[in-house]
């Protein structure tokens, strides 16, 4: 193996200057084969060690890397364990979780010197046998070459076959590719592995995530004919002026005076030819097609085509094929815009990890197809591949789909540089301005560009995440102007030291509150704007989303990305979702890595009803006239759409027609409908009309009728009003010495002079009060009002409803057939202030129910929620209401659909990390509580404010208390919660930001619960 080095070193881990050994220089990931495939067809130079391989646990100081026996062809491992590749070690029991998020791993066991690393420091020895597959090995006999390719690993390996040290790689999440030819031979052969927990690449890898280790990506073996296209750099561009594409692809070719031609042809994906040419083979050959009659690709419309590179021999036979998909697409920054194919783009986008909860990053393909699969569904157009190049599956499926990406190199060095408080230090920040950093950091940007560089849907790049600035960024976006002159340089850090605002082309923040982009996108900015990460999606959060997405109507704001995809939790043994510190970890920033718009287990949040119709491209306006529908598509028109138009009469649907609406791109129109308000105006208190945009025919991620947009207007109904209910000639008033009731209808409500409140409340022998409703002033903190202080600056209200004081009661018959129950409580506060509770009881067996609260003149901090928790026989778990929905609503998250929703306690549950206050429903109308034979309760607004409802297996301080899901105890009971108001959850930041103050419940202000109660 001449020019390579033979023996490995222990000391290249604590050398930031010495990062790959013998490592392949990157390329790109074009598929080659020894034959002209089929399209879709897989190589057949390419053989998988996925699978079970052999490993052992070892401390670093326990290893000789120079002459270490495990790597030994003849080495017994047999007394090894087993573990399948791809997987983490701590997935497979060898090594213990560990989470978080800007401190280093083992800060405070030790001190932090870059670049040092721990003394404690695990080792895994993997081993396996192979046989080179037949295919490969002919490759091999007849000139070319076989390497072994480690696609995902952490944190840094050396590698041996049959004893041989064929290398040693960094950088896990880029291919590590190492050529063995030499060490093969014929039958059996050993691979053997020594993965590095830790190396001087640490300090470059701190990201917010699980620290996870082992072969967690495919190995595989690759043969390279003699003849080899060594690296494809394919342009592929469109012209928007004149509608046309052309291809310019520069090929590296290994060995090229062994080779007669190089043909090109390209393909649209049904295998029809559009363009070919052919020309003598060389080390740099250059392909050049001229005006092309294409499809341009976007998001909206990824059209793609294949180019096929055949290299012919000078015997005529052909040596090696090479395939590349490509889409023509033009992103450039203009005029201080980044435009698509000559137009505004706006990135609808989020921050996403590679996680699964059984599996972490080693995600499968089915894994990806789900989570394209939620973006398209959900209206998300652009990924930010958080915060390290993804598996190239990804990108095939993001051009496949149309997703927009911003490719982001594996480069985070948060805990380096900063300080709790956010406290700077400038001087210990890696890599800054600090030489002995460059290479390494220049060869992660370079490695990722390389494989990348010919996907479509790569329309940014970014040099990493969190990790300061200085010369070495500088010297990073240099490097990617040169490999690539068209697309933009990304990296938020310089917001940090403006001395570097040069390294990056965009202006892109973090957490930047709505008016605070705003205030830039006024002062006539060079750059364009993004968010690259912004509503924080911890727990029950993602609130005033829309004051984001109102800032598109500036030009340049161009979006952001949503913190983030997916929720980090790892699903342990007992089917618990776990979180920082649950397996002793220490030090740890615990549930923070809960995040995301989809749970773990890859169920959508109710977080995700709102992103879906604030990312959405069709805005639909209805009126009463008719409906205004604005496209805010850059390229396709809304012809090939079915748009449904519905009439609801207080909730139910009563007229339905589907219409088609075309608007181009771009354009907003108004369309006439004649909608049958008269027909049904008379029968409903309110009438909701309604527009829909829905699949005309299905799609790889949806069938034919999926919405991805809707619409919706309220209108005045004229419904008489009801007359008076006859009174039941059995019904009773009885106004006794200790408690007051009502009879009637096969009811009966008993109202208490010494329990504050009603008692009980009955139908056909079943009870619905258990105990009499309390005053509600608190809820189960979110994430968000943890981090904002809401707990500390509201402590008040936490016990002013659950410990206020009933003070004075007035109970009198109104009449024959009613009572009327007035109970006057002081609330638990400083301020000591009256709350009065009415009921008003009739033989009807109805109770109207209404709760005041006055407004506090003395300060007193806004009140988290206002109104009653009922608690309930457990089989009441059922509910049904007329309000917006399907899932949880909140003030500042409520862009959902108004109609009549089915759910039940158990699901309107959302299993956040951390037990949290869930389940909301805002707006609403009216609602049933039942059984399953539809026995219970039904709550409705009396007279025209509506009002908000919760029904949860686990009453407030039961969620307040919890810190798993699993804590929480078998429901005994239900909890209703009717409530005046509740805040909003807020989701700028989870650790500062409170929420928006419009949200709020000022104290100072009168709040008024007024529902209407009958049992059923």
């Amino acid at each position: 193996m001449a020019d390579k080095i033979t023996t490995a070193s222990a000391a290249w881990l604590t050398d930031p200057t010495v990062f790959a050994v013998n490592r392949t220089p990157a390329h790109s990931n074009h598929v080659i084969f020894s034959h002209i495939p089929a399209i879709g067809e897989p190589s057949d130079l390419k053989q998988s060690l996925d699978g079970e391989w052999r490993v052992e646990m070892v401390q670093a100081s326990d290893i000789d890397l120079e002459e270490e026996p495990f790597a030994a062809e003849d080495f017994d491992d047999s007394a090894f364990g087993r573990i399948d590749v791809p997987s983490h070690l701590q997935n497979a029991g060898y090594m213990n979780h560990k989470y978080v998020n800007i401190q280093y791993p083992w800060d405070g066991h030790e001190n932090p010197q870059e670049p040092n690393v721990p003394e404690t420091n695990h080792v895994a020895l993997y081993r396996r046998t192979f046989t080179v597959a037949e295919r490969l090995d002919a490759a091999r006999q007849n000139g070319g070459t076989v390497s072994i390719t480690f696609h995902g690993m952490a944190t840094a390996i050396y590698v041996w076959v049959n004893g041989v040290f064929v290398g040693y790689g960094e950088d896990g999440y880029t291919p590590n590719e190492f050529d063995i030819t030499e060490a093969l031979h014929d039958g059996e052969n050993v691979v053997a592995v020594a993965c590095y927990e830790y190396a001087s690449a640490s300090w470059l890898e701190d990201q917010d995530y699980w620290r996870l280790h082992g072969l967690f990506r495919s190995v595989e073996l690759a043969a390279q004919p003699h003849v080899h296209i060594e690296d494809m750099k394919v342009e592929a561009d469109w012209n928007p002026e004149t509608a046309t594409g052309s291809l310019d692809a520069l090929l590296a070719v290994r060995n090229a005076k062994n080779a007669a031609t190089v043909s090109a042809t390209l393909k649209d994906l049904s295998g029809n030819v559009v363009w070919e040419t052919a020309l003598a083979a060389s080390d740099e050959t250059g392909i050049v097609s001229g005006s092309l009659d294409v499809k341009p690709w976007s998001a909206e419309s990824p059209a793609l085509y294949e180019l096929q590179v055949v290299v012919i021999g000078h015997d005529g036979a052909i040596v090696e094929t090479a395939t590349q998909r490509v889409g023509f697409r033009r992103f450039r920054i203009e005029d201080g815009i980044m435009k698509l194919n000559g137009k505004r783009v706006v990135f609808k986008g989020a921050d996403r990890h590679e996680f699964d909860a059984k599996r972490g990053r080693a995600i499968t393909r089915q894994d990806m197809i789900d989570d394209i699969t939620f973006c398209k569904r959900h209206n998300i157009n652009a990924i930010r591949t958080s915060h390290y190049p993804n598996q190239e599956y990804w990108y095939d499926l993001c051009d496949e789909y149309g997703i927009y990406l911003i490719d982001e190199t594996n480069l985070e060095t948060h805990g380096s540089w900063c300080l709790p408080g956010d406290v700077v230090t400038e001087d210990s920040a890696v890599p800054g301005s600090k030489p002995e950093w460059e290479g390494a950091c220049v060869d992660r940007v370079n490695s990722m560009m390389k494989r990348d560089y010919n996907h479509a849907s790569v329309v940014i790049w970014s040099l990493g995440n969190e990790s300061y600035a200085g010369d070495v960024f500088r010297a990073m976006s240099v490097h990617v102007h040169e490999l690539d002159p068209n697309r933009p340089v990304h990296y938020e850090g310089v917001t940090h030291n403006r001395k570097y605002d040069d390294v990056t082309d965009i202006e892109s923040r973090m957490y930047a509150h709505a008016d605070e982009i705003e205030e830039y996108l006024k002062s006539d900015p060079k750059k364009p704007y993004i968010s690259c990460e912004y509503m924080h999606a911890m727990g029950n959060s993602v609130g005033n989303m829309d004051e984001y997405t109102a800032l598109e109507r500036y030009p340049q704001y161009q979006g952001g990305f949503i913190w983030d995809f997916i929720d980090q939790a790892i699903l342990d043994s007992n089917g618990r979702m776990c979180y920082g510190g649950d397996f002793g970890d220490r030090p740890s920033d615990y549930e923070f890595a809960g995040d995301g718009i989809v749970f773990a287990d890859r169920t959508p949040s109710p977080k995700a009803q709102d992103v879906k119709q604030l990312y959405a491209n069709v805005r639909i306006v209805p009126g009463e006239t008719g409906v205004e529908i604005a496209n805010d598509n850059l390229f396709v028109s809304t012809a090939d759409y079915v748009f449904v138009t519905r009439v609801l009469a207080d909730g139910e649907p009563v007229w339905q027609a589907e219409q088609r609406f075309d608007v181009p791109a771009g354009e907003t129109k108004h369309f006439d409908i004649e909608w049958p308000l008269e027909a049904y105006r008379g029968q409903a208190n309110e009438l909701t009309l309604e527009v829909s945009q829905r699949l005309a025919a299905a799609e790889e991620w949806a069938s034919k009728g999926y919405e991805l947009s809707f619409g919706q207007t309220v209108v005045a109904g004229s419904k008489p009003v009801a007359a008076s209910e006859t009174k039941p000639v059995d019904g009773i008033v009885t106004v006794g010495r200790w408690n007051a009731g009502v009879q009637g209808s096969g009811r009966e409500i008993l109202l208490s002079r010494t329990q504050g409140g009603i008692v009980s409340y009955t139908l056909d022998g079943r009870e619905f009060v258990l105990r009499r409703p309390t005053l509600t002033t608190f809820r189960a903190l979110t994430d968000n009002d943890r981090g904002a202080g809401h707990g500390y600056d509201r402590a008040q209200w936490v016990g002013a409803g659950r410990y206020a004081k009933c003070v004075n009661n007035t109970i009198e018959q109104v009449n024959d057939d009613t009572l009327k129950a007035v109970y006057e409580y002081e609330l638990a506060t400083p301020q000591r202030t009256h709350v009065t509770i009415t009921y008003v009881a009739d033989t009807t067996g109805k109770l109207h129910l209404s709760v005041d609260y006055p407004g506090e003149t003395q300060e007193a901090p806004t009140i988290p929620a206002f109104g009653l928790e009922w608690t309930l026989p457990v089989e009441y778990s059922n509910l049904r209401f007329y309000g917006p929905g399907p899932d949880e609503t909140y003030a500042d998250r409520k862009h959902a659909k108004l109609g009549i929703w089915n759910t039940n306690a158990y699901d309107d549950h959302a299993p956040y990390l951390m037990p949290q206050e869930t389940g909301n429903h805002e707006d609403v109308r009216w609602a049933e509580i039942t059984d399953d034979a539809g026995h219970g309760m039904r709550v409705s607004r009396h007279g025209e404010s509506a009002f908000a409802l919760s029904l949860q297996p686990y009453s407030a301080f039961m969620l307040e208390e919890a810190q798993h899901q699993d804590e929480l105890p078998a429901p005994k009971h239900m909890f209703l919660r009717v409530l005046a108001a509740q805040m909003g959850v807020g989701g700028d930041d989870s650790w500062m930001s409170p929420v928006h103050p419009q949200y709020h419940i000022p104290a100072d202000k009168p709040l008024h619960l007024d529902v209407d109660i009958e049992l059923i």
